[in-house]
């Protein structure tokens, strides 16, 4: 259902937020300025950024292929956020991109984790900026010209949502065992790490777009597709087997604690699937720590169960 209020039937064109999915769009974003030669993958960003240098502090110099595979070291910004269970506390307004990386900063960035995958929305946050830095223009502008319009999808957002809008799949969490509806409530704004509103249409058609050509230089694609470090983690994707081709899938992953969406592709682009689905309401969890594995299970789910559908549904390729 759309929401636990009036329980209107759910429906497969209903839109969605679809947390770290926008970083897959965020990247197809980025590789467009490496294509643009706007800048290099392997360029170091410090002196690029509008304050990166000042706000992160960071340990040596930092490429644009760290910032997109993880391998930057850098701080996640959500880990310096207060570790207070009420959790609207943390939202009378939403960062901006700036006050992210200033966020961020105030957490030790030691030379000895640049290069090793770990996950930082940070990263993503960096992205934005040295977007907007480059192309002269806002972050959500870039991606509506860069992104959205190019590859149709035109149920893609990154606007904080209305609730009052139809057609509108609600999140909900509880909190001291009151049922929350979080589905406007939004960290940074714009978000390049995880602010996408979209269907499930919408991200076959992003998906089939990237792994078709249609986005991005073959050279790109193909930086995309490869993991620069210790973990299934390319350029914005996910890696993961599949069943009917020596190539491998490449995935968009979005976790929150109210949305859990996949979206994944062959790698040559001939058949995508994607899935969203709402948890059932449950505490945040830094009110019960169990639940981020009650998420886990769930999303990893959700994962096999496209992958094994795929698996059944696809042919090799000639």
């Amino acid at each position: 259902m759309r929401d636990l209020v009036t329980r209107t039937p759910a429906q497969p064109t209903d839109r969605a937020a679809v947390a770290s999915v926008t970083k897959t769009m965020t990247a197809i974003a980025v590789l467009k300025l490496v294509d643009d030669h706007l800048i290099g993958l392997d360029d170091a960003v410090n002196d690029v950024i509008p304050g990166f240098t000042s706000s992160l502090k960071p340990p040596g110099p930092i490429t644009v292929r760290q910032l997109l595979s993880h391998t930057s070291g850098m701080p996640d910004v959500n880990d310096a956020l207060p570790k207070d269970v009420d959790f609207r506390t943390l939202f009378p307004r939403p960062l901006t991109m700036d006050e992210s990386l200033q966020l961020a900063g105030t957490l030790p960035w030691t030379a000895a984790s640049v290069g090793s995958f770990k996950y930082s929305n940070t990263n993503y946050f960096a992205l934005g900026i040295l977007l907007q830095t480059l192309r002269h223009k806002p972050y959500v502008q870039i991606m509506q010209e860069e992104v959205f319009d190019p590859l149709g999808l035109r149920n893609t957002s990154l606007a904080r949502v209305d609730p009052h809008e139809p057609g509108l799949l609600h999140g909900y969490v509880t909190l001291r065992g009151e049922r929350i509806d979080t589905t406007d409530i939004t960290l940074a704004d714009p978000n390049p790490a995880g602010g996408a509103v979209s269907t499930m249409e919408d991200l076959n058609l992003l998906m089939a777009g990237l792994f078709q050509g249609r986005a991005v230089s073959v050279a790109s694609l193909r930086e995309m597709k490869t993991s620069p470090g210790f973990s299934p983690y390319g350029l914005g994707l996910w890696e993961h087997a599949d069943g009917c081709s020596k190539e491998s899938r490449h995935e968009g992953l979005g976790m929150f604690d109210d949305y859990l969406t996949v979206a994944v592709s062959s790698g040559d682009g001939r058949y995508q699937a994607a899935m969203t689905v709402t948890t059932p309401p449950m505490p945040a969890g830094f009110e019960d720590a169990s639940t981020e594995n009650k998420r886990d299970l769930l999303h990893g789910q959700i994962e096999s169960t496209l992958n094994e559908t795929l698996d059944r549904l696809c042919r090799p390729a000639n």
